[in-house]
């Protein structure tokens, strides 16, 4: 049986996914994202180790408040980089008629991340950025891992949230959001694509960590504006 190493659990979560959701953060990431707000999760060496057993018995205290629509999402950090731990958690949810998400920004495939992206009923794929080298630049890491668990779910007919975080100067002119909606477009289980605004909210674990941002004097992405690239997205998807 496979262990993980977890960074924490949040309850009650109502943005991971559907419904109320037990949101499983693990630790380690292979991207630096200049706009990331969990850089706690980073390190591989930090977190608590835990098996499958654990964290069920963790995900069935909260059962009661998933309803028909909840249930447990696996974040990070990036959760695909402990694939083998992921895919048997989410077997076991399944085997307990619990809905399970992964949260992932992508990870090259192989056997394992195969099996875990199978598993789970949804994947929330965070696309950075649809230039490979823009996605450099905001992620320190090759969008290659974005791409294959993309064609993954395409593939497999898997159903599928995209989501983007909107950076102002990097990705919220309209070319961009046009190069986003072609990049999904012919996704045959999408159920939703998303942007989301940037914000500053993490700057304070950045400090904590004794770094500094690199997004640390960029604005928070303004309502209004997001509102109207979020139209113009729907509109390329039509």
């Amino acid at each position: 049986m496979a262990s993980g190493c977890i960074h924490s659990y949040e309850t009650l979560g109502g943005l991971d996914g559907p419904g109320l959701r037990t949101v499983v953060f693990l630790q380690g990431c292979p991207l630096r994202c200049g706009y990331c707000h969990n850089p706690d999760t980073w390190a591989v060496g930090g977190g608590t180790e835990s098996t499958v057993v654990e964290a069920m018995a963790r995900v069935r205290r909260y059962r009661p408040y998933y309803g028909k629509e909840g249930g447990v999402t696996l974040s990070g950090g990036e959760p695909l980089w402990q694939a083998p731990f992921v895919a048997e958690l989410c077997a076991a949810c399944a085997a307990e008629g619990i809905h399970t998400a992964i949260d992932t920004a992508g990870h090259p495939l192989s056997l394992p991340v195969e099996k875990a992206l199978g598993a789970c009923d949804l994947v929330v794929l965070d696309v950075k950025h649809a230039d490979p080298g823009k996605f450099r630049q905001l992620t320190g890491g090759d969008w290659r891992g974005m791409c294959e668990v993309l064609a993954f779910t395409k593939a497999r007919r898997k159903p599928t949230w995209i989501r983007q975080v909107i950076v102002p100067g990097w990705n919220d002119c309209p070319d961009d959001i046009r190069a986003l909606a072609a990049l999904v477009a012919d996704h045959p289980s999408r159920e939703r694509v998303e942007l989301l605004p940037y914000h500053g909210l993490g700057h304070g674990k950045w400090e904590a960590l004794g770094q500094v941002s690199p997004f640390a004097d960029v604005p928070a992405m303004a309502a209004e504006d997001l509102a109207r690239l979020q139209g113009l997205l729907t509109q390329a998807l039509a």
